[in-house]
């Protein structure tokens, strides 16, 4: 193949879509969420069909190759490669026709799944199968890697519910794939005007047709009566249709392009069969067993039941969830410390078959001798929680300290469910003999298991251990007759065991079918057949020492600062859009870009330090570019299963970035500002008129448009200077208020309204001495300095802070900052006081919230008015803590109802919005569910934000005034 670099102004030219040829992108694309790496020559992102078509032209005119791209989830690195990435999921994802009578719907392929879901699911439809990675998968990627999902048990996968496919073939040609019957199959192979598609009907019809063929096929391919089995080409499905053998199904190419990884043809319009929704009575028996055996045994025992689906989490993913901010409070269901849990779905008409039916299941497991603890899980919000624990698993599995990783490889494994035992023994043999450990995971009910040993690619040893263990595990799986893919795909990764699993003569009728299909090698060479060794472009070099970097933040829990780069695995939790909901990634949701997502920001970050320009990894500007939409929200802290906290990243990279290049002027007056508004308060009307000028903000980088904050009349510090007033009755406790830079300087009346509320409810409140929270000098990356501030409020609080006198804060994202950043910032004699410090810094609404809970607030104290309550949360709360307690507390007054908005970010971020390169994206951010929600609120509802930068975002953005829950809390007080 030509390796000369193609002229690629020539194609952007051409293209409505995107084209980049710049090194940031090439390594954004060049992973997946598989442990390969190649760079690619360029990315293309088209816009329709004409787009594909050229980009295809443009390949094959210089002598490259293709890769088509949707959410990049693939785990076995269907998506990396050396030619030109086509990523569709940016502009190809609308959904073109839906026929709700004929239960069919036609979609572009980076429809992402759970959002047409969510679509189908107002007319009680849905599209069947669904992989863990729905919120982000799209059709195209599912179509190319036939994904199964959690209900393969009822639903199979996407090869039974592909109708037809448009497609450009490999010559530029276009062609539709659907059901033919015998005389329409005739005419594709003898009246057909289209070449290269004559061609492949002719291959097809003379490959199944010769005896020796099907017999070879029928015999080495793996058992029928396995549901999951994706090994190479489906040749095996086409021959059992009526133009091959007895079968009664027409033949249908979509079944051959179903696993087939984007290798034969661009898919570009998809029709999909859709289906009823299951039966609205949905539980799940969460069974809970000692160990893992006992788990294999009862997936026979529970198959016998007909349930709808199975899973298997095993201890290890139970651990690592409890590590996880998000996922811990998933595990409300689990009962001690189980070795292994089955999660048992049925779905019924009625709540009292679901009932019997679940207790049916426990007698049969009771008397088998089989689990200790079978719960049943019901109500849709509950069980979305089980579940999200269970696809959490892949995540969760880079929690795992260390350089060894669970790694794809025999993830994909399947055999029949009766051979599960003993084959789980014989892999269970193989790591031992190995010196290795796993951990299992996934879809029992099928026969599938994710198996995830723990690797380091790092260590060449541990590569070649991997190279015997994916030998020996090919073996196995041959002996059981089962698939070495089972929804995961071959990719490169797996190709290489084809020739070995499905015998020679097998593997060389699936190179013929490519070789005709693709002759010039454009459509993703290298995956399912001539695959490379599976121990090569690996995402990091054996062998090679990657030295980790001195840090202000402690970054020890993940053995430093690289290694808490690495935990990202690429899984893609942070491309879910807005409609999906969460906080994370905001940036992402608004752009669909992958630069813009916690996963890009972390695949620049870890490739630029393998590969330093000029010694130092923290002087590179294509990270700082990279880091600088990110806006530090804090979700992907809690969000991604992983834990990869981007903001802190961000933050340690910036302070050693500025050590080189200097801080510039807006991030210093930024970072400093608490203390330029001490010196500001001085000459406060003309302080507060600057900030209204044109020229002040022209001068330090603020967008014209926005209002930036007025300071207060007076401190809070100096309307509190003579004392506080004692409680006029029985004093309930005794609390210390944080006067954030905040509150103090830009909102006292919030302040006074917050010490008022908790004096009149019977606090005693105090202002202890104490520094600024330091979120300003974080935000802007001044870590230094933030180190300086944590460490004196640490020395000045942790002897009077106390879970009897707890320290409240007014503004979330400084009284947070106790419990989230001070802990890896002081030095490690003051740890252990500062996670204590951190563990009694209470946002005002938990503190309300837990004095109701105690009986020491009711509702008597407030009014008995209706009045409704929209709440947008801030993101940093919904990160580090929740805002459940927020809404408790908006709901003392007993006629107060509370909503919440499904909104992540507001947009705002501190100063990110204000910033006028930044000032559209915050607006954007902003519009995609925010904005709209507190526009479509009539004028009596209250607006309600606890974060200081969210209310002045509401403001810009939609003219109207939200509330502190402080205010609306002292505003609901009887008199």
């Amino acid at each position: 193949m030509n390796r000369m670099q193609p002229d690629f102004n020539q194609l952007k030219t051409q293209l409505e879509g995107d084209l980049f040829a710049d090194n940031v992108q090439r390594v954004l694309y060049s992973t997946d969420a598989s442990q390969y790496k190649e760079l690619p020559l360029a990315v293309t992102r088209p816009k329709n069909k004409e787009d594909i078509k050229k980009i295809i032209a443009f390949a094959r005119e210089n002598g490259t190759s293709i890769i088509p791209r949707g959410g990049g989830t693939s785990l076995a690195g269907q998506v990396v490669g050396p030619g030109i990435v086509v990523d569709i999921s940016k502009y190809m994802n609308k959904i073109l026709e839906l026929n709700v009578d004929e239960k069919y719907v036609i979609v572009e392929p980076g429809v992402v799944l759970a959002e047409l879901n969510q679509i189908l699911a107002k007319y009680n439809l849905q599209f069947g199968p669904e992989t863990s990675t729905a919120n982000r998968c799209v059709i195209g990627g599912m179509l190319g890697n036939n994904s199964c999902g959690l209900h393969s048990l009822v639903y199979g996968s996407v090869r039974e519910h592909i109708l037809e496919v448009d497609a450009v073939l490999s010559d530029g040609s276009e062609t539709t794939f659907k059901s033919l019957s015998k005389k329409e199959f005739q005419r594709k192979l003898n009246g057909n005007p289209n070449q290269l598609e004559k061609a492949i009907y002719q291959n097809i019809h003379e490959m199944l047709s010769d005896p020796d063929n099907q017999k070879e096929i029928r015999e080495k391919f793996p058992d029928p009566k396995l549901t999951r089995r994706n090994m190479g080409y489906a040749i095996d499905a086409l021959l059992n249709s009526e133009i091959f053998s007895n079968g009664e199904s027409q033949f249908n190419f979509c079944k051959l392009l179903a696993g087939s990884e984007g290798t034969l043809a661009f898919s570009h319009r998809i029709k999909l069969n859709i289906i009823p929704l299951p039966p609205k009575h949905k539980g799940l028996v969460c069974a809970h067993f000692d160990t893992l055996e006992e788990s294999l045994q009862g997936n026979l025992i529970a198959l016998k039941h007909q349930p709808t689906a199975i899973e298997l989490m095993d201890d290890t993913v139970m651990q690592a969830a409890k590590q996880n901010i998000e996922q811990r409070k998933n595990r409300f269901f689990v009962k001690g410390d189980p070795g292994a849990m089955l999660m048992i779905e049925f779905s019924f008409e009625t709540e009292e078959e679901l009932q019997n039916k679940a207790a049916e299941l426990e007698k049969d497991f009771r008397d088998a001798g089989l689990g200790y603890h079978f719960p049943l899980v019901t109500g849709d919000d509950k069980i979305k929680r089980v579940w999200a624990l269970r696809t959490a698993g892949l995540g969760l599995l880079a929690n795992i300290p260390g350089d060894r990783k669970g790694v794809p490889g025999i993830e994909d494994t399947a055999v029949a469910p009766d051979r599960l035992p003993d084959y789980v023994a014989d892999i269970k043999k193989a790591l031992e003999k190995l010196g290795l450990s796993s951990v299992f995971y996934a879809h029992i009910a099928t026969g599938e298991i994710h198996f995830r040993p723990l690797i380091n690619f790092k260590d060449p040893e541990d590569v070649k251990r991997f190279d015997t263990l994916m030998n020996e595990t090919a073996a196995l799986v041959k002996k059981y007759r089962g698939s070495m893919s089972g929804e995961h795909g071959d990719g490169r990764a797996r190709g290489k065991f084809i020739p070995f699993m499905l015998g020679e003569h097998n593997y060389e009728l699936l190179k013929n079918l490519k070789k005709t299909w693709d002759p010039h090698h454009i459509f993703n060479p290298g995956k399912i057949t001539d695959t490379p060794p599976i121990t090569e472009n690996l995402r990091v070099t054996p062998g090679k020492e990657i030295p980790e970097s001195d840090t202000y933040f402690n970054f020890s829990k993940n053995k430093g600062y690289i290694r808490s780069i690495e935990k990202c695995n690429g899984s893609g939790d942070c491309r879910k859009s807005e409609m999906i909901g969460g906080t994370m990634c905001p940036t992402f949701m608004a752009t669909r870009d992958e630069d813009k997502s916690t996963r890009g920001r972390a695949n620049i970050l870890r490739e630029f330090f393998y590969s330093p320009k000029n010694g130092n990894a923290f002087d590179q500007k294509e990270i700082y570019n990279i880091l600088d939409l990110c806006i530090s929200c804090k979700a992907c802290k809690s969000e991604c299963p992983s834990n990869v906290d981007m903001a802190k990243l961000k933050a340690e990279f910036l302070q050693h970035y500025y050590d080189v290049h200097g801080i510039p002027l807006r991030s210093r007056l930024v970072a400093y500002l608490p203390r330029l508004n001490q010196l500001a308060m001085l000459v406060r009307p003309i302080s507060n008129f600057m900030m209204k000028t044109t020229l002040l903000k022209k001068i330090i980088g603020i967008a014209p448009q926005r209002n930036l904050p007025s300071l207060s009349n007076i401190t809070l510090n100096r309307r509190t200077a003579q004392g506080i007033p004692h409680p006029e009755k029985e004093i309930k406790g005794k609390i210390y208020l944080f006067n954030d830079e905040f509150t103090n300087y830009n909102e006292s009346d919030i302040g006074i309204k917050a010490i008022l509320l908790l004096t009149r409810l019977g606090y005693e409140v105090k202002i202890p001495v104490h520094k600024e929270s330091g979120r300003t000098f974080l935000s802007k990356g001044l870590v230094r300095t933030s180190k300086k501030i944590a460490t004196e409020n640490v020395e000045l609080l942790k002897d009077i802070i106390s879970e009897e006198t707890p320290l409240i804060g007014i503004e979330p994202s400084a009284i947070l900052a106790f419990r989230d950043e001070y802990p890896d910032l002081v030095d490690e004699n003051l740890q252990p006081f500062a996670k204590k410090l951190g563990q009694h810094a209470l946002l005002f609404e938990e503190f309300i919230s837990e004095e109701m809970d105690k009986g020491n607030i009711d509702t008597s104290e407030f009014s008995t008015a209706k009045k409704q309550v929209l709440l947008h949360g801030h993101c940093q709360q919904k990160a580090v803590a929740s805002t459940e307690p927020t809404k408790k507390m908006l709901s003392l007054p007993k006629n107060y109802s509370v909503k919440e908005v499904p909104s992540g970010c507001c947009g705002m971020a501190g100063s990110f919005g204000y910033e006028k390169e930044h000032y559209d994206l915050s607006m954007k951010i902003g519009e995609m569910v925010l904005f709209p929600a507190v526009r479509q609120a009539e004028e009596e509802v209250i607006i309600s934000a606890p974060g200081t930068s969210c209310r002045h975002h509401i403001k810009d953005g939609t003219g109207k005034t939200a509330k502190h829950p402080v205010e609306v809390l002292y505003e609901a007080l009887e008199n």
